[in-house]
């Protein structure tokens, strides 16, 4: 049995954690932390966890952590998170972390796009980037690995095998993007209480959404060709869910059905990628790792649709699947 700990496990994407950890036959929850001395037990703040799971939320430092695990999830908020993850690296833990503060190679473009000096930058470069479809075998046996947002993990793996075949351009790309309000976490904010949030459609974060910066440099890494994304996130009256709608230039006369071949032919040994001739919705997705896509060709543009459970696959699923190959268990284990 793998030791796992949980740091910040009060928020949703660890609360899904916790559910698909607590089937998962080769883990032993060990230690559950929240930055609140309160010492609640985990039924109490997450109550369908009750009789899954019996451990209390601790105010743990990171060597304390590390006495008892030696695989750390860390769900705690940018810069919090990478000043624990440095330490637990260096007691000898093993980590995916789900903050902002390992997906950017660049500690410049992390100051510009979130406003403070990262915490331990010289490991920026070398962390290897979390979507298992893309970075695999880099995946396999890693200390650390960022797991992708939600937008990026929809966007990119519509985009990215287009872009790489050349099949459209790598400027002008636009992506619109429709999440639901769990993907804005569990802090209270006004525009999330119900009466605001409900019925009710609204765009946020035009051109300063922070996931802006980890879909180009993504998108650039993989195709070789410098991406520019217009990226533009809406909040939906719904608990969970993520659909984007990406328009790119087609180069070439590419038909839409030769584009979905492409894009089935490249995901065609992806357990949780499925391309579908059907326009995929988010209950199609719900509860799931799964990603729905498909294409088609409208005019001179590819009209890309990815669809997600942002807390599964944008988040707690992605993050178990990278945690099986890390450790060299089956990809799919306490996922299908």
């Amino acid at each position: 049995m793998i030791r796992v700990a949980i740091l910040g496990a009060t928020g949703y994407t660890a609360r899904e954690l916790l559910g698909l950890l607590a089937r998962h036959p080769e883990v032993e929850i060990c230690a559950l932390t929240t930055r609140e001395d309160s010492r609640l037990h985990v039924a109490d703040v997450h109550p369908m966890l009750r009789g899954q799971v019996d451990l209390v939320l601790e105010n743990l430092a990171p060597d304390e952590v590390a006495e008892r695990a030696n695989f750390v999830f860390g769900c705690l908020p940018h810069a919090a998170s990478a000043a624990a993850v440095s330490q637990l690296l260096e007691a000898g833990c093993r980590v995916v972390d789900f903050s902002a503060d390992y997906r950017l190679d660049d500690p410049h473009v992390y100051k510009q796009w979130y406003g403070v000096q990262h915490p331990d930058p010289d490991r920026m470069p070398t962390t290897v980037y979390g979507l298992p479809e893309l970075y695999r075998e880099s995946i396999r046996g890693a200390n650390l690995v960022a797991n992708p947002g939600c937008y990026p993990t929809a966007a990119i793996l519509a985009l990215a095998p287009l872009l790489k075949a050349g099949l459209v351009e790598a400027g002008g790309i636009v992506i619109d993007a429709k999440s639901g309000v769990s993907g804005a976490g569990r802090s209270p904010k006004q525009h999330l209480h119900f009466p605001e949030a409900n019925e009710n459609l609204t765009p946020y974060g035009i051109g300063t959404h922070r996931h802006t910066p980890e879909i180009d440099q993504i998108l650039t890494h993989w195709s070789g060709l410098k991406t520019d994304v217009v990226f533009t996130p809406h909040l939906i009256p719904m608990d969970r869910g993520e659909l984007i709608t990406a328009y790119a230039d087609i180069v070439g006369n590419a038909t839409g059905e030769e584009l979905l071949a492409m894009l089935a032919n490249c995901y065609r040994d992806e357990p949780f990628i499925r391309v579908v001739e059907r326009l995929p919705g988010t209950k199609d997705v719900a509860h799931s790792n799964f990603c729905d896509i498909t294409v088609r060709r409208v005019g001179s543009k590819a009209v890309v649709i990815s669809a997600i459970d942002n807390l599964v696959k944008g988040a707690a699923g992605a993050a178990v699947q990278n945690f099986n190959l890390m450790v060299g268990l089956t990809e799919t284990m306490a996922l299908l």
